[in-house]
């Protein structure tokens, strides 16, 4: 009946649930995941918008870390799991496009946002005094705009010369999502020098912020082992920390999927690494900022208190 109902210019995908036995189970745990992610990130934004302590160049790009986030994820998940309660796995070749360009522009602005907020975490060290010069609102939102543009550049450039390739093999995408490497596979035309030309560009996004994180954090370093200050060098390990940890979890993903050849890939290792850093990652960052970050759970808990006090207040009346 499916076949029917599909369109010849449709996609259809493989998807994670593969297996009777095991599909269940895997719908829960992405929905839970997805759930997660999008009630932890709310949270980020609503603290870091509502609570004065966390007025800080800081938490105002992670909150629109926490904001990308939320748009990424749901890019993927939520057709993913509809077309799994509808007993369906089609795409149209218009939400596939869509689909491929908001992927691209949201990968990309985080790539960028991640390694800007290094440069935030270097100025905040090595040169505080001149922090607020420095790190000034109008430099925050230069950053948040260059992310955007970098982002939206790469979806604008990658995505109609990928969609525009003769689709005359199977149209059967061996993935959860129209993700480029996996769209290819289907054409019908020559696609190694777009490939070659993906390859590079991919490069320059990943590697342009990576080595602003690593030349940002080798100057870190270096000024925290010239610290006197016990009491500084682990404030300074504190706050660089959550920040080194998302980098390590979203770019490590990213450079194998788009740097490590393909004849080192397989079908399945591409699956659980997209998994990895278009599900697992927004859900992860929220927690990693608010579970390693004394200003973050602390404005939670003035939060709650907050809470608690009105409703005290509204039985009392």
């Amino acid at each position: 009946m499916e076949g029917d109902n599909t369109s010849s210019t449709d996609f259809t995908f493989m998807g994670l649930f593969n297996t009777e036995e095991t599909s269940g189970l895997v719908f829960a745990t992405i929905s839970v995941i997805f759930l997660t992610a999008l009630v932890a990130n709310g949270i980020m934004i609503f603290l870091i918008h509502t609570d004065a302590h966390l007025h800080t160049p800081m938490y105002f790009l992670l909150s629109h870390l926490s904001f990308i986030d939320m748009m990424y994820i749901s890019t993927i998940v939520p057709k993913m799991l509809v077309d799994y309660l509808l007993g369906q796995r089609t795409i149209s070749f218009v939400g596939c496009t869509a689909q491929h360009f908001l992927y691209l522009t949201l990968v990309g602005a985080e790539f960028f946002l991640l390694g800007l907020m290094a440069y935030d975490r270097y100025v905040a060290i090595c040169n505080p005094l001149r922090y607020p010069v420095l790190m000034s609102r109008r430099i925050c939102w230069i950053i948040i705009a260059g992310s955007w543009f970098g982002g939206s550049l790469d979806g604008f450039l990658l995505t109609p010369i990928t969609m525009s390739f003769p689709f005359c093999r199977s149209r059967e995408i061996n993935h959860f999502f129209c993700e480029a490497p996996a769209v290819l596979k289907l054409a019908c035309a020559d696609t190694a020098l777009y490939e070659t030309v993906m390859y590079v560009c991919c490069v320059l996004m990943l590697l342009i912020p990576f080595s602003v994180v690593i030349s940002s954090y080798a100057r870190i370093l270096a000024t925290v082992y010239h610290m006197s200050s016990v009491e500084g060098r682990k404030k300074a390990f504190a706050t660089c920390s959550s920040h080194m940890t998302v980098v390590t979890l979203f770019y490590g993903a990213a450079i194998y999927t788009y740097m490590v050849p393909h004849s080192y890939h397989s079908p399945s290792q591409d699956k659980i690494f997209s998994v990895f850093y278009t599900i697992l990652t927004p859900m992860l960052n929220p927690l990693i900022y608010s579970m390693r970050n004394k200003d973050v759970s602390g404005g939670l808990r003035r939060a709650l208190g907050k809470i608690g006090s009105s409703q005290r207040v509204s039985k009392d009346f």
